[in-house]
């Protein structure tokens, strides 16, 4: 086990305002709620927790939108409670209004109205509750919780340019912290065992390489071969993580995956003109994180099967509790697992969906991760790689000798994974050097 990690525990796995890991996380652009949830300027305050902070989102009668701290600066009242006002109110102003004793805030977390103070009293001028700047965009309604002189450009995300009719977002609930997700997110070495059929992984494996039919599909490939090699290129965005396996025919068989600081990833796959996916997890609290799927085409409007399949809870999407974004399959139903399936070899977890399978898994590991109780091998290159270059930028940041986020040219975001059988001799950076940029014509240049 790396001593780094032992010692760098308490800083991983904190993210509250002021803790180290926190203060960097708050450096970026945050994935705060879906769009959905303030459609229009009369639309009620929204409760929001991220890093530990609790606050309402708002969108004020001319369309602002605004993350406020949640309580009250008099009596610390929930404004989740308020009234969300029009420049028509009896002060002529746009607002949300405390309904305890009326103190009413504007997007900037300004107090502008304190009717039970005297008419001639200044004290609310004196007022101001914390708020953070938002942005609606790729359906998504993004806030920056940093200092606002820093403040990057938005990240030029695919998903996040392209029409709606071509993406499917969903969001649930994940009791881990979000670098248990993440590490989950970027470790390809895990897609030979728990996504794939139980019949097709009993068959194959890495004595098998050779006694196999041809393989051809992407689940064969895994299969082939359970160890793959990494390697590991750091970027200007985050890292690019390459998974080598042999495929039977003696060639290699690469899987791509692109990890995008601090939180957002992309899966290697799909291909034949199907659509791409990603991940966005954003910590809600040191114990709890958001967890974003995303599913797109660059190109063309997503079809009705592929819209169904992602409603349908399928893939890296999952089934939820209706009106809630608790995960249908949960550790209080121990995700509905089959032992059926298990005992017959339909499936190594006996669990239903890509997605469920891996919250089951990164759930079952505890909340936060504890580096002393881990045996880490060859095959958690990317793992150790991420905590590194979380740790790096952490403790340079507080240091003050880091790169601040806000120089980043969000272009640099423009990115995509891969997935490629290549001849032994080639480059697997070279080679698919084109298949990893982000080409979207809906990207607008300056």
């Amino acid at each position: 086990m790396p001593n780094d990690f032992i010692e760098a525990k308490e800083l991983l796995n904190h993210v509250g305002p002021g803790t180290p890991l926190g203060t960097l996380l708050r450096r970026y652009w945050i994935p705060a709620m879906p769009s959905s949830e303030l459609p229009d300027p009369w639309a009620a305050p929204v409760r929001v927790k991220l890093l530990g902070e609790p606050l309402v989102a708002y969108k004020d009668t001319t369309g602002r939108i605004a993350l406020l701290q949640e309580f009250c600066a008099h009596r610390r009242a929930s404004l989740f409670f308020g009234r969300n006002e029009s420049e028509q109110s009896p002060d002529g102003q746009c607002g949300l209004r405390c309904p305890y004793h009326g103190w009413k805030y504007d997007v900037t977390g300004q107090c502008i109205d304190m009717p039970n103070e005297p008419p001639t009293s200044r004290f609310k001028d004196h007022v101001q509750l914390t708020s953070y700047p938002a942005v609606d965009r790729g359906g998504i309604i993004w806030t920056y919780m940093g200092p606002a002189e820093q403040m990057p450009g938005l990240p030029e995300l695919e998903w996040s340019v392209v029409p709606d009719e071509q993406r499917y977002i969903s969001r649930r609930l994940e009791h881990v912290a979000f670098t248990q997700a993440v590490e989950g997110g970027i470790d390809s070495s895990h897609a030979s065992f728990l996504h794939a059929d139980g019949q097709l992984w009993s068959g194959y494996g890495p004595n098998n390489i050779g006694a196999t039919a041809r393989a051809s599909s992407e689940m064969n490939l895994m299969t082939a071969d359970t160890a793959p090699r990494f390697f590991i290129e750091p970027t200007e965005y985050g890292l690019l993580i390459g998974a080598r396996r042999n495929t039977p025919d003696s060639k290699y068989y690469w899987r791509i995956t692109q990890f995008v600081m601090p939180w957002y990833s992309f899966i290697p796959g799909g291909g034949g003109g199907g659509p791409i996916s990603g991940h966005a997890w954003v910590p809600i609290d040191d114990n709890t994180s958001w967890t974003w799927s995303m599913t797109y085409h660059p190109d063309r409007a997503l079809t009705k099967k592929e819209r169904e399949s992602c409603e349908g809870g399928h893939g890296i999407h999952v089934r939820l509790l209706p009106g809630t974004e608790l995960p249908a399959q949960n550790a209080g139903n121990d995700y509905e697992v089959d032992r059926l399936m298990q005992k017959h070899m339909l499936s190594l977890s006996g669990i239903d969906g890509v997605g469920a399978q891996d919250q089951a898994m990164q759930e079952s590991m505890g909340a936060q991760f504890d580096p002393g109780q881990e045996q880490l091998g060859s095959s958690d290159s990317a793992i150790i790689a991420f905590r590194r270059r979380l740790i790096a930028e952490t403790r340079a940041l507080a240091a003050g000798t880091a790169e601040d986020p806000s120089s980043l040219d969000p272009r640099v975001h423009r990115v995509r994974s891969a997935a490629v059988v290549l001849t032994q001799s080639e480059s697997w950076i070279e080679a698919t050097s084109e298949q990893r940029k982000a080409v979207s014509r809906h990207y607008v240049e300056v």
